[in-house]
């Protein structure tokens, strides 16, 4: 299955945060400086989508999404937290990575396929430990690129 997921390395951030509120603004932020889509527009994607129930995916690690006009393709952005976050996630383990997911308006099964990517990223104890021991935002980029890079051959 090709996961065509965009990932630019500029969209990759260490930061600071205080709770899952600040995630989602960071996030949306990265989203407009980045790939130039509007950080409200983004922002409110969001948290539509996480009023109705938190995407935090588990092991340390969130989902964030939604889906705009304004996209072509699933685009990703990424946090690295320097402090864990409370998010909500079933198993109670507060997040380290938060993977912000924006896909086409109507792309029903590619917004589906990218979520099961990342979902299966962040089943693989390897690559969970390889990025959380990354040591900046060009290494985590590495870590995907690579990952999807190998899948998208399979």
């Amino acid at each position: 299955m090709d996961v065509n997921i965009n990932v630019l390395p500029e969209a990759i951030a260490i930061v600071r945060v205080e709770n899952s509120r600040q995630i989602l603004s960071r996030l949306s932020d990265l989203f407009a400086s980045v790939y130039g889509l509007d950080a409200t527009a983004v922002l409110e994607g969001l948290e539509q989508r996480e009023a109705l129930g938190s995407t935090g995916f588990g092991r340390g690690a969130a989902i964030p999404h939604c889906r705009l006009s304004t996209v072509s393709r699933p685009t990703l952005a990424v946090l690295k937290l320097e402090a864990p976050v409370d998010f909500k996630a079933a198993d109670a383990v507060p997040v380290t990575l938060a993977f912000g997911l924006v896909s086409p308006e109507n792309a029903g099964a590619t917004h589906l396929h990218a979520l099961a990517a990342l979902s299966r990223l962040m089943r693989d104890d390897g690559m969970m430990n390889a990025l959380g021991e990354a040591p900046d935002a060009e290494a985590i980029y590495a870590l995907l690129t690579n990952q999807f890079l190998e899948r998208d051959a399979a």
